[in-house]
């Protein structure tokens, strides 16, 4: 058994299944309602039902009150359709709909990737869920009230716990933290999500191009593209220095297997002889300009070093890129020797 669902005010349609959310069926359609918690608790995601009837669920009363029900809302993390329905919602259309949190998070697994990146994956208490654009950030509050931004490397899809991609800073008193004596159960606070670096809505081709750790964000971001199945031409540059510093290029690969619609094209500035190394080499954007002559049909998303994101900037747009189809991410540390 499904059901239809439409929203308003943006006539937008899609079909729950039997046992299905109506959050959990619109996210996996591709629309994106608000929410926080996605287990009643927060009442981020109450909305009004106009036509239709629904199973409520289990949620929190403070959440739902009796008379919040009288007036026709639900919160629909937890409501299920037992017919066709029209709600009533705001849908989340850019970062700025979606509420910024300061959070506590626990150290749930980590991973390294290379010599110099951890990855990092963080649970967040039972009651809440962090909605975020994929590609959008968040920053760690220390103790010492300085915040460290590291983008979130998972699609949103995939938010039961958030993972990111955390490169070494010689001389940085937080990221040697992170490689050197963080523990899983280790607790801290976030505060997100943040950003601009997020896709755009286009039926023009994307290149996305990365520079080390920039992967992060574009993996998050392609991952999301890729669940919702988009025909959009796609295509990956990822600049390292060596072979090691690609630190996951399986999985790219996998994508280009996978998807007919993305390439990948991994870069090497500086491989070193035992990488065997017969790809492409040289600085990453460069690679981007000597396979395309004219990029005035194109948006470009780069992220990882300033140098690299300026470069890309200037030199994409004098090959025809229009300026407002840039969109960027600067990774800019620090030097100090507590900075980073």
């Amino acid at each position: 058994m499904s059901y239809q669902v439409t929203i308003r005010p943006s006539g937008h349609q899609f079909t729950a299944e039997a046992g299905e959310t109506v959050l959990e069926a619109a996210l996996r359609e591709g629309f994106a309602l608000p929410y926080g918690c996605r287990n009643g608790a927060c009442g981020a995601c109450k909305g009004r039902l106009l036509e239709g009837r629904v199973d409520y669920g289990e949620y929190q009363e403070g959440s739902l009150t009796e008379d919040d029900r009288k007036r026709g809302y639900a919160l629909f993390c937890a409501a299920e359709p037992l017919s066709d329905l029209t709600i009533e919602v705001k849908e989340v259309g850019a970062a700025k709909d979606i509420p910024v949190k300061t959070l506590p998070c626990r150290v749930e697994r980590m991973e390294r990737l290379a010599d110099d990146v951890m990855a990092v994956w963080l649970k967040l208490p039972a009651n809440e869920r962090l909605q975020y654009l994929p590609g959008q950030y968040v920053d760690f509050l220390l103790k010492d009230g300085r915040r460290r931004s590291f983008s979130l490397a998972n699609a949103p899809e995939e938010d039961a716990l958030l993972e990111l991609h955390i490169r070494h800073v010689p001389g940085g008193a937080f990221t040697g933290h992170v490689l050197q004596t963080m523990k899983v159960k280790d607790i801290l606070r976030i505060h997100g999500p943040l950003g601009s670096f997020f896709l755009r809505e286009s039926d023009k081709p994307a290149i996305f191009v990365a520079g080390g750790t920039g992967f992060a964000p574009i993996k998050a971001i392609l991952g999301h593209v890729f669940h919702h199945r988009t025909e959009r031409q796609l295509v990956l540059y990822w600049g390292a220095r060596a072979l090691k510093d690609l630190y996951q290029p399986g999985l790219p690969a996998q994508w280009q297997q996978a998807h007919a619609n993305f390439g990948f094209i991994p870069v090497l500035s500086e491989p070193r002889p035992e990488d065997r190394w017969g790809g492409r080499t040289g600085l990453v954007h460069e690679a981007v300009l000597a396979d395309f002559a004219d990029l005035s049909g194109y948006q470009v998303y780069a992220c990882g070093a300033p140098g690299m994101v300026e470069a890309a900037r200037r030199d994409f747009i004098a090959r025809g890129l229009p300026e407002d189809e840039f969109y960027s991410d600067a990774f800019a540390f620090q030097e100090a020797s507590a900075a980073a």
